[in-house]
């Protein structure tokens, strides 16, 4: 009894000496934990204006890290009263492991086609990237929506980047009877895509005669354009098209059903005599 109410005291004692230096160590690593998961964070912010890709800004993310833990622990550490030398160099070998570790699984770790703000086509889903993780991509579609895909999915199916290359063609598809004028249709066409400022002078905008079908003639318009922008230029043309059509009398085709009668289909009439 007398030797656990020693044991009591030699308790009460230390605290009562180092209790202060240990609650302001805590409360140290506490703060440091949270700055050093802020930090992380702008990181991470950052890394989305930076032409890098997602998994060298989490590797780079990763190693900041890291070094910034060991920072803080030899700091609590020393503070504690710890010798300064063995701290150092056990926190060397644990920092040199880690980011030998991070740099050694990084290469098995796919890379993805595209960074965060790409508006991509993966599957049939289309959609701007918002974030990526280690295990799945987060995409806002056009009509609204917040789809999770998973990386593998990704990975394993076909995906279109449109942010790879700035320009791109645009094809308008126009079919007009045979009885109208092609010259002046397709004169008409490749004026609208001139004309209009959004579509790029080079290569020329170009009207194509494509093919000639049952019951009309199809016309091809063709021309380039800011890539971000082909969707909106398109649909815009395609009214201009039809509104100047109409103005100089011009038919456009229209699906059309043929139904071809013989006697055997006619009704029959009897009179009664």
């Amino acid at each position: 009894m007398e030797g656990f109410s020693v044991k009591i005291a030699q308790i009460e004692s230390t605290m009562s000496l180092y209790g202060r230096e240990w609650v302001i160590a805590f409360a140290a690593f506490v703060f440091g934990l949270i700055l050093i998961k802020w930090i992380n964070k702008g990181l991470k912010r950052a890394g989305t204006k930076v032409p890098i890709s997602p998994a060298k800004g989490a590797t780079i993310r990763n190693v900041i890290t890291v070094l910034m833990a060991a920072l803080l622990i030899t700091s609590v550490a020393i503070y504690l009263g710890v010798a300064p030398r063995p701290v150092m160099r056990f926190l060397i070998i644990l920092t040199l492991a880690a980011i030998g570790m991070i740099m050694v699984f990084r290469p098995l770790i796919p890379t993805l086609p595209f960074k965060v703000g790409n508006t991509i086509m993966a599957g049939d889903l289309l959609g701007k990237v918002e974030a990526t993780s280690l295990l799945n991509t987060r995409l806002k579609t056009f009509d609204g929506k917040t789809v999770f895909v998973p990386n593998r999915k990704i990975l394993d199916d076909i995906v279109i980047n449109y942010h790879f290359t700035p320009t791109r063609r645009f094809e308008l598809k126009i079919n007009i009877l045979y009885d109208q004028d092609l010259m002046k249709a397709k004169q008409i066409l490749e004026t609208i895509m001139v004309e209009d400022p959004r579509v790029h002078p080079t290569p020329r905008p170009i009207v194509y005669l494509m093919s000639l079908n049952k019951g009309y003639v199809e016309l091809s318009g063709r021309g380039w354009a800011d890539n971000l922008k082909r969707f909106v230029i398109t649909r815009e043309l395609l009214e201009k098209i039809k509104l100047r059509f109409d103005q100089e009398g011009i038919t456009l085709a229209m699906p059309q059903m043929q139904v071809h009668y013989t006697s055997k289909n006619m009704p029959q009439s009897h009179t009664e005599g």
